[in-house]
C-alpha cells in the first residue's frame, strides 16, 4: 500500500489516498486513532460510479463512522473511475439499460453478466486491501462492511473470517447464485430498504433478506425513493456497528 496525498479534516479526521498495486482507495482514521488505541475498521461499499463522483456521499459516511471511533476505508471498483475499461460489464450495463427502457423484465443472464464477474474479482481485491490496513498499528479489528453493492457484501461476508457485521443497502439485481451464497451468510445483519425505490423489486429485496441465514438481522425499511434515506436510519447502521464492532 502506498500514500498519494494526506490532509486533515476540519473535524480532525486524517484522510490518506493510496494506491494498491493498481487500485486505488481513500482510508479515513478517526484523530483519536494511534498505535495504543487501534480504531476497528469499516470497509465503505459504493456502486460502481467512480470513486470521484461518489466521494460526497463516502467522506460524510466516513466523518460519521470516525464519530463513532471507527476508521473506514474504501477502494476504487474495477472497470471504475481511473481504472480500465472493462468492456464486457460496460456491454452488460447496456444490455439492461436497453430493457429498462424498454420496460422488459431483467434476465437473469443479463444480472448475472453483470454482477458475477465483478463479484469475483473485487471481493479479492477487498480482501488484499484488508490485509494492508490491518497491518497498520492504528488499525485493528474487528471489521464490518456497509453498503455498495448488496452482491459484494454478501459473498465478502461468507467467505471472508475478518468481516465480523454488515450493514447492506436492499438491491434486487441479485444473481440466483449470490441469492444461494446469501443462505450461508451468519454475521450480524443491518439491511436498509427505501420502501419506494422506483430500480428495486420490493419484494425481491424482501425474499432476499428471508434467505440470510443470520441468527441476527434486522429490516430498517423507509418510505422513499432511492436517494431519499433519512439520517435517522443512517444512526441506526452506526449503532448497529458500535453494538458489534466495539
Amino acid at each position: 500500500m502506498h500514500f498519494t496525498s494526506e490532509q486533515r479534516l476540519d473535524d480532525g479526521v486524517l484522510e490518506r489516498e493510496f494506491t494498491l498495486g493498481e487500485i486505488p482507495g481513500i482510508l479515513w482514521t478517526p484523530a483519536s486513532a494511534s498505535a495504543s488505541t487501534p480504531a476497528p475498521l469499516i470497509l465503505l461499499g459504493h456502486p460502481p460510479l467512480g470513486l470521484r463522483r461518489m466521494y460526497p456521499r463516502l467522506v460524510d459516511r466516513a466523518r460519521h463512522a470516525a464519530a463513532d471511533g471507527f476508521a473506514s476505508a474504501t477502494i476504487e471498483l474495477p472497470g471504475s473511475g481511473d481504472r480500465p475499461r472493462w468492456p464486457a460489464i460496460e456491454q452488460a450495463r447496456a444490455d439492461l439499460q436497453r430493457v429498462m427502457k424498454a420496460g422488459e423484465p431483467v434476465s437473469d443472464e443479463i444480472v448475472d453478466a453483470l454482477v458475477l464477474p465483478l463479484v469475483d474479482k473485487v471481493v479479492p481485491e477487498w480482501q488484499a486491501a484488508l490485509d494492508a490496513l490491518l497491518a497498520m498499528p492504528e488499525i485493528d479489528g474487528p471489521v464490518g462492511y456497509s453498503g455498495g453493492v448488496m452482491s459484494i457484501g454478501i459473498r465478502l461476508a461468507v467467505v471472508e473470517p475478518r468481516i465480523s457485521a454488515a450493514v447492506l443497502f436492499a438491491g434486487s439485481l441479485v444473481p440466483r447464485a449470490i441469492f444461494e451464497e446469501a443462505r450461508r451468510v451468519t454475521v450480524p445483519l443491518h439491511v436498509l430498504l427505501q420502501w419506494d425505490d422506483e430500480g428495486n423489486d420490493r419484494q425481491a429485496a424482501l425474499d432476499l433478506f428471508d434467505a440470510f441465514g443470520s441468527e441476527e438481522k434486522s429490516l430498517n425499511a423507509n418510505m422513499g425513493g432511492h436517494t431519499g434515506v433519512p439520517q435517522f436510519a443512517g444512526d441506526a447502521a452506526g449503532q448497529f456497528f458500535t453494538r458489534h464492532l466495539k
